[in-house]
């Protein structure tokens, strides 16, 4: 699959307040870091450097359970990334 790996029967179903991408994630909470528009923490800085601030800007929308449901939401979103391009599948 594109978002999680196969066999996957639980994922949240969320959409990034900030880029307003959707995308499915094996992680359920309720806010998450967007994988797309968030930073990820560097942590290896210098001493006149500042931590940046971690965003989870990516709302949980809906908790999708089952493997054919899960399966289902990740080739629908999928198919809107890939421009309905079926050859990966």
């Amino acid at each position: 699959m594109y978002y999680v790996p196969d066999g996957t029967t639980r994922c949240g179903f969320y959409v990034c307040e900030n880029c307003q991408n959707r995308f499915l994630d094996a992680a359920i909470a309720p806010r998450i870091v967007c994988p797309y528009c968030g930073e990820t923490v560097d942590m290896e800085i210098g001493p006149d450097e500042v931590l940046p601030e971690v965003k989870e800007e990516a709302v949980l929308q809906e908790v999708i359970e089952g493997e054919e449901n899960v399966e289902k939401y990740d080739t629908l979103l999928s198919l809107a990334i890939t421009g309905g391009d079926y050859s990966w599948i």
